[in-house]
């Protein structure tokens, strides 16, 4: 067997278990992660480009920012794994749903604030269902 099969053939058994660990892979897991990359990007564009950021002094990029921005997005992960793994343990099918809903919740605020801080208008229903979300989640 030839490097590339190797190293396919290594990356394959890795997804595979990967997916296992989460109980296979489903819509939910696939939203969150495609909510996760489309917030740690457009946290990189308010930084990069519009100097919005307000996570540093200077509203630009910090790489312990982004680092830190990883760090949380792999702890969520770990949440959503021990979530599915109760599923699995209690014979349950919806503890996992719920900690995913609620963190592309989370995702999909970030997403939107973002947004603002690039200039891009926002819809009135959007930013009252975000501040809903967010009273709630404040008061829960």
């Amino acid at each position: 067997m030839n490097l590339k099969g190797i190293v396919c053939t290594s990356i394959g058994i890795v997804g595979a278990l990967i997916s296992d660990l989460f109980g296979g892979w489903d819509a939910a897991m696939t939203t969150l992660i495609v909510f996760m990359s489309i917030d740690y990007v457009t946290g990189i564009i308010v930084a990069g480009v519009f100097r919005q950021s307000k996570k540093s002094d200077t509203g630009g990029l910090k790489s312990n920012v982004g680092w830190q921005g990883l760090c949380r997005k792999g702890v969520t992960l770990a949440l959503v794994l021990m979530s599915c793994r109760l599923d699995i343990m209690m014979g349950t099918a919806y503890i996992k749903d719920t900690v995913v809903i609620a963190f592309c919740t989370n995702e999909l605020i970030s997403i939107v604030e973002n947004a603002g801080l690039m200039g891009i208008p926002m819809p009135n229903i959007i930013t009252r269902a975000i501040d809903i979300l967010k009273h709630d989640s404040e008061e829960g």
